[in-house]
């Protein structure tokens, strides 16, 4: 299988909304997280990705702007104590969590949650988990056909990431009213950035510029666990 090229996968799509890359560095030591965020509406793009002491949260830029927290505000990544890393496009992130720190299994946790409200969209839910090992899942919850009483739910395992391979999934086909959900497996994509830092530089680049809010990029050594990140924030501070 051909693997699609991801910064044009990007620039072809004006609105992917928010989107989870997990994979292996093309020289294979490195397992390898990103995770964007984009919004259309004054409220979704007064947002800035900061750095926790186990990941990052969203954060308003201009608190008194905020209108609804609900459904922006949250932590889009969580590293466990054991080297797990959680990432995910809403507050699932925390229910996923909380099931892995008591020996339960991650698709436990998404089925105790449904597709965000914000009817006529019905958001999917987006979320990913990197083992130590390098293997990672994917999964999205999402609505049958805009239908609010049917949740749908995906679950991806890569048990064997293959060097300079990732797979993207996010929340929309593209831009429109309501905002179209993504359909079918993630995509297999290249990765063939030597590091965060140009990788970050690329998928920034690639994201439309009118709708693009925040970037996350990190590496994590197979070898030692020690974890590289780059943030881009279209809001700079100061």
């Amino acid at each position: 299988m051909q693997n699609a090229d991801l910064y044009s996968l990007l620039k072809a799509n004006p609105y992917p909304g928010r989107g989870i890359l997990l994979g292996r560095s093309a020289d294979g030591g490195q397992a390898v997280i990103a995770y964007f965020i984009m919004g259309r509406s004054e409220n979704s793009r007064n947002r800035v990705f900061e750095k926790t002491d186990d990941g990052i949260r969203t954060r308003a830029f201009d608190e008194s702007k905020i209108t609804d927290p609900s459904l922006i505000i949250y932590h889009p990544v969580r590293v466990l104590e054991n080297g797990m890393v959680i990432v995910t496009n809403g507050d699932q992130t925390d229910t996923i969590k909380e099931y892995l720190e008591q020996g339960k299994c991650y698709r436990h946790a998404l089925l105790s949650r449904t597709f965000e409200p914000d009817a006529p969209n019905y958001t999917p839910r987006i979320s990913g988990v990197l083992k130590p090992d390098g293997s990672y899942n994917l999964s999205i919850l999402k609505s049958l056909a805009g239908d609010a009483g049917c949740c749908c739910r995906y679950f991806y395992e890569y048990d064997a990431p293959q060097a300079g391979v990732g797979h993207l999934i996010h929340t929309y086909r593209g831009d429109g009213s309501p905002l179209p959900s993504f359909e079918g497996e993630p995509v297999r994509v290249a990765l063939t950035a030597p590091g965060p830092e140009a990788l970050a530089a690329a998928l920034w680049e690639s994201l439309n510029e009118d709708n693009k809010i925040s970037l996350f990029v990190q590496y994590h050594d197979l070898k030692t666990g020690q974890a590289k990140t780059v943030l881009c924030n279209k809001h700079k501070e100061g």
